[in-house]
């Protein structure tokens, strides 16, 4: 299907009435308007080796409510995966299509005053703290024009906040259904860590379209205050139908931590950056992905981590399999910027191909303007190593079963790192799926 992605899909009216028709403040519906205009004049992003002039940003249905859930016993099977029944499920949100459906806090974490919350009922009753740090620091507006059209146009999403010196040590856990099979999904989540505050947040997309098409424009904003940590795992389940445009952007400061986890299991056409700013002294990123791309399908996935700080550290580690026709271009990036003495970053990229139609590219890249700095990279691209293979054949396993093995032992370093067990056996059985 071609598509004029120059076109936008809504104009200024639209975006002021439903601006107006959820009784957003002021300081929002104007930030929409100034985002619509600018959408109007920015260029769409342009992937390192992916052309994404004929893919589907513009044809969605921008506002679809979802029905209240009572209770996480009546979720379809699909969700229900996700949690672990015999457990309290105490911090939960789950998004139907653009409605909160469900929505439970502990009062132990109120107490404390964290906020956990979707990204509307925040913005009317903390206005000032999401308007300190909505697309500032982290993401900004004129990136592009996907992420100007994800601002004017954001119909979902949490906020979490995490005051001072609070370690949560349960995580937090979202949901994100595209339940309509044409439901547009413009998320944003904006997580807030204070000074010396722990929290570790997942967060599941799951979509029902197939080949229905829609669009999913996601944008993430970490901020890791002085002292703080924040582990971010995320699985990403889109249909095919959905063209998926997801950036994830995080912010460090002096001795504060920000960890990804991320299993990319989109099956339509994806577009991810994964971006992290060390700006403080001893600061600390590790970005680990997996993804497994299938049919036609076509994926573009960057990791960029910027040391800004002295004594930083950065570490990427990516693993993909690509089967059938599939392509996926990973491109990891390592910054030093001139100052950042005494920091590292290191990088790793592997690619395996399934299939003769299949195509993976590695592109480590190092950045470096500071001396007194370490920095290192590997990235390799290839079949299944045929060792590998006899070596668990000689033992009276079939290929089959020998090259699936190898498959998930390949994935295992990221699927291990999902911090919720529910959801990295999800994540396990989305990857059995997609390799059978």
């Amino acid at each position: 299907m071609t598509v004029e992605t120059t076109k936008l899909p809504y104009d200024h009216q639209y975006v002021s009435q439903f601006s107006e028709k959820r009784g957003e403040p002021d300081w929002l519906k104007n930030f929409r308007l100034d985002a619509l205009k600018q959408a109007e004049e920015l260029a769409m992003p342009k992937p390192e080796k992916t052309s994404i002039k004929t893919w589907n940003f513009t044809e969605f249905k921008h506002e679809v409510e979802g029905s209240p859930i009572e209770s996480l016993a009546d979720l379809p099977e699909e969700l229900n995966v996700f949690f672990n029944q015999e457990e309290k499920n105490d911090n939960v949100i789950i998004q139907r299509n653009h409605s909160v459906a469900y929505q439970t806090l502990s009062a132990d974490l109120v107490d404390k005053g964290v906020i956990f919350t979707d990204i509307f009922t925040a913005a009317k009753e903390n206005p000032e703290l999401v308007q300190k740090y909505f697309m500032r620091d982290a993401s900004k507006v004129d990136q592009n024009r996907l992420t100007a059209l994800h601002a004017a146009l954001l119909n979902g999403g949490v906020f979490v906040y995490v005051p001072k010196n609070v370690i949560i040590e349960d995580p937090l856990q979202v949901v994100f259904w595209q339940e309509d099979e044409q439901a547009g999904l413009f998320n944003h989540v904006l997580i807030v860590a204070e000074q010396g505050s722990q929290v570790t947040y997942v967060e599941n997309y799951i979509s029902n379209n197939h080949d229905k098409p829609s669009v999913a424009n996601i944008i993430t904003e970490v901020i890791a205050n002085d002292q703080a940590k924040v582990s971010y795992g995320a699985v990403d389940n889109f249909a095919e139908g959905t063209t998926t445009y997801v950036n994830r952007r995080g912010v460090a400061y002096r001795d504060a931590k920000i960890e990804w986890a991320l299993g990319q299991m989109n099956d339509g056409n994806t577009v991810s950056e994964n971006h992290t700013d060390l700006m403080g002294d001893n600061s600390f990123s590790e970005a680990k992905a997996v993804t497994v791309g299938r049919g036609n399908q076509k994926q573009n996935f960057v990791a960029n981590i910027t040391h800004f700080g002295k004594n930083s550290e950065g570490f990427i580690l990516t693993h993909g399999v690509m089967k059938e026709n599939a392509s996926g271009i990973f491109t990891g990036i390592g910054k030093i910027e001139h100052g950042a003495t005494k920091s590292n970053a290191e990088q790793e990229s592997r690619v395996l191909m399934l299939s003769p139609g299949a195509r993976g590219d590695a592109n480590p890249m190092l950045l470096i303007d500071e001396d007194d700095v370490m920095a290192g990279h590997a990235a390799s691209v290839g079949r299944v190593d045929p060792i590998q293979l006899y070596y668990l054949m000689s033992r009276g396993i079939s290929k089959e079963e020998a090259e699936r093995l190898v498959i998930h032992g390949f994935l295992a370093p990221v699927v291990n790192q999902i911090p919720i067990e529910a959801v990295q056996k999800q994540l396990t059985n989305v990857i059995e799926r997609k390799v059978n």
